[in-house]
C-alpha cells in the first residue's frame, strides 16, 4: 500500500466488507476537499467490489485477514503509519477489537440500517436487518450512524433518519429506500463531525 499522507488534513480510513456502495458516496463527497484526505479503504474480503471502487478514486487499498486484524497490532499500526484521524465504517461486518478501539477512542462511526437501538445486533446486517423489519410489520424504519463500542450496534447513536415502509413488500423494497437515506446522510453526518473535532 503506497502511503501519501498529508499533516494539515484530517485523515480518514474507511473499512468495507462487500458493494461498498457507502464507501463510494464517502469518496465522491470528500474527492475534491483539500482539508480531507481518505488514506485507505480496509477490507476483510479480496473479492469486495469496494475495492474495485476505491481504485477509481486512486484511493489505497489494504486487504486484512482475521490473524492481521483481531489478534494483532497489525492493522492498529497501519493506520497509525497513516496517521488515521477516523475510522469510519461503510458496510464492514466484523466486530472492533479492543485494540483498535483503545488506538482510537470516539473516533470509529459506523452506519445501520434501522433505527437502532431495535434490530440491531450479531447477525443484523443488510437484507436480514430488512426481513426483520417486514416480518414485525413495522410502518417505518431507518438508519441511524453511531460511534463503536465493544459490542454491535450498542454504541452511542450520532444521528437518525426514517422513512416509510408501508408500501414494501420485499426486503429489496426496503433496502432501496434506506439506501437512499445512508447516501443522502452518510458523508455529510462524517463531514459535521470533522469539522466538531477540528473546531475542538
Amino acid at each position: 500500500m503506497n502511503i501519501f499522507v498529508k499533516d494539515s488534513q484530517i485523515n480518514i480510513a474507511v473499512f468495507c466488507s462487500g458493494s461498498g456502495s457507502n464507501a463510494q458516496k464517502i469518496f465522491e463527497y470528500f474527492r475534491d476537499r483539500k482539508d480531507v484526505n481518505i488514506v485507505a479503504t480496509m477490507c476483510n474480503k479480496k473479492d469486495a467490489y469496494a475495492l474495485e471502487r476505491a481504485k477509481k478514486f486512486n484511493i489505497p487499498t489494504r486487504v486484512f485477514n482475521k490473524e492481521e486484524f483481531a489478534h494483532s497490532d497489525v492493522i492498529v499500526n497501519e493506520l497509525k503509519a497513516l496517521k488515521t484521524d477516523w475510522v469510519i465504517l461503510a458496510g464492514f461486518l466484523w466486530l472492533i477489537p479492543d485494540r483498535l478501539l483503545e488506538a482510537f477512542p470516539g473516533k470509529i462511526i459506523n452506519i445501520h440500517p434501522a433505527l437502532l437501538p431495535a434490530y440491531g445486533g450479531k447477525g443484523m446486517y443488510g437484507m436480514y436487518v430488512h426481513q426483520a423489519v417486514l416480518d414485525a410489520k413495522e410502518k417505518q424504519t431507518g438508519i441511524t450512524v453511531h460511534y463503536i463500542n465493544e459490542n454491535y450496534d450498542e454504541g452511542e447513536i450520532i444521528f437518525q433518519a426514517a422513512c416509510d415502509i408501508g408500501d414494501c413488500y420485499s426486503p429489496e423494497m426496503v433496502a432501496k429506500k434506506v439506501q437512499s437515506l445512508e447516501h443522502q446522510h452518510y458523508p455529510r453526518i462524517i463531514d459535521e463531525l470533522i469539522t466538531q473535532s477540528i473546531k475542538g
